[in-house]
């Protein structure tokens, strides 16, 4: 037999080191060459590694959540034979979001106090004497202080004459009063690991080095939810369901080219902003593990049903824990959803180190006056953010004040 140390090896990126995302293995499990280890997590997912060798976990070096750097062990594995060099192992493509958290739990047990109904009827008359202190925790109990016997002088009623009647023993069989539910005190820590930790990290750079600006205006999507209502009907079986999102990327590809500086990245540290002539629209995804953003590539290419396939697709991945790193890397701009729960304004925070994000509200119908007269109209607003530093109020304001005519007019979103 043989002990094999296995070393993290480099996953790309040029990450110095890793997260343990979740362990696949545990400490005796016998195990086989190719099998999966442990999800090492990066900035845009958690990166599958197999083992070199078969044989029996010996050790594991950390936990989920610790973070390790590339070429120190991660486990030690014993080997039949002779002792294998620790190389090297190339990260499967595999891509996995689960990240479980940690979580201390709660104490199971708690005081049981039983209250008697030995007294059947008060013991004195009128208002029994006690310290305010002690008619709380009477309170508390559920007890009347009219049925406890008081020791001190005068009859009146201490703690331990409250104690013991609470502990006295029970005379009848049917209480005569009904306790208060218990106070709640358990407190439940979780440690924010994996997936939570990269997003509360992402979001944090986000608003501490980009100074958002924020935008909003109302959209009039009558004609727009009659068209995608009326397309979703006319449908052939293959293709797709209408969603909002589509029509939104439809626009931006309309909207994009005469505001450049929105579909672009700012590296604050360089000093450079990339503008880029492509439209990788990143899609704001809610998973069971957290905030991730695949990214629909090229969608200047994309018809309003290759476009819907596509979000769907993305969607369900990101879901299902499938994404590759390409589809979760490369935007330029990002749109986010809360869908039917829109709300009314939201202030999305930029996708770093994007310098543009739109958000989408709910759309309600509301009375609106059109040429003087008070008529139901479907409205929507638009939410967005801005990096300040790159775009100005007014071009931002303007941006979408083009998306809005483009919705307002769907038709205009087919034209050449």
């Amino acid at each position: 037999m043989a002990s094999f140390e296995f070393k993290l090896p480099d996953i790309g990126e040029g990450i110095a080191e890793s997260e343990i995302a979740t362990w696949r293995v545990t400490v005796g499990e016998t195990i086989q060459e190719d099998q999966p280890l442990v999800d090492m997590l990066t900035d845009k997912a958690a990166v599958e590694i197999p083992s070199p060798v078969a044989g029996v976990v010996k050790e594991l070096r950390g936990q989920a959540g610790d973070k390790i750097a590339v070429g120190a062990v991660l486990l030690v594995i014993e080997t039949a034979g002779a002792a294998v060099d620790s190389k090297p192992v190339a990260a499967a493509a595999a891509i996995s979001t689960t990240a479980p958290a940690a979580t201390v739990p709660e104490p199971a047990a708690k005081a049981a106090q039983a209250v008697p109904a030995a007294a059947a009827a008060p013991l004195r008359e009128g208002k029994p004497l006690a310290a305010p202190s002690v008619r709380k925790r009477a309170r508390e109990l559920g007890v009347d202080l009219a049925l406890v016997p008081g020791s001190r002088r005068g009859g009146r009623v201490g703690h331990e004459d409250l104690q013991n009647y609470c502990q006295a023993p029970v005379a009848v069989a049917a209480p005569v009063a009904v306790a208060t539910p218990a106070r709640a005190t358990g407190v439940e820590q979780i440690r924010v690991i994996g997936l939570r930790r990269k997003i509360a990290e992402a979001m944090q750079r986000s608003k501490q080095r980009i100074p958002h600006f924020a935008y909003v205006e109302e959209v009039d999507v009558t004609e727009l939810e009659a068209l995608r209502v009326h397309l979703n009907a006319t449908k052939r079986p293959e293709q797709p369901k209408l969603t909002l999102l589509p029509f939104l990327m439809q626009a931006l590809v309309k909207a994009v080219p005469s505001f450049p500086m929105v579909n672009a990245t700012y590296d604050d540290e360089a000093g450079v902003v990339s503008r880029y002539q492509a439209l990788h629209i990143g899609i704001a995804t809610q998973t069971p593990n957290g905030l991730v953003v695949p990214v629909a590539k090229h969608a200047e290419t994309l018809d309003i049903w290759r476009a819907a396939a596509e979000i769907k697709r993305l969607a369900d991945a990101a879901r299902n824990g499938k994404a590759t790193r390409e589809e979760l890397s490369g935007s330029s701009i990002t749109i986010t959803s809360l869908g039917p729960m829109g709300g009314i304004v939201s202030t999305p925070v930029i996708n770093a180190p994007e310098v543009a994000i739109i958000g989408v509200n709910k759309m309600v119908e509301r009375p609106m006056v059109r040429n003087g007269q008070v008529v139901v109209r479907t409205m929507m607003n638009l939410s967005s953010s801005f990096d300040h530093r790159i775009v100005d109020g007014w071009d931002a304001a303007s941006f979408i004040q083009k998306l809005k005519g483009l919705l307002e007019h769907p038709a205009t979103l087919f034209m050449p």
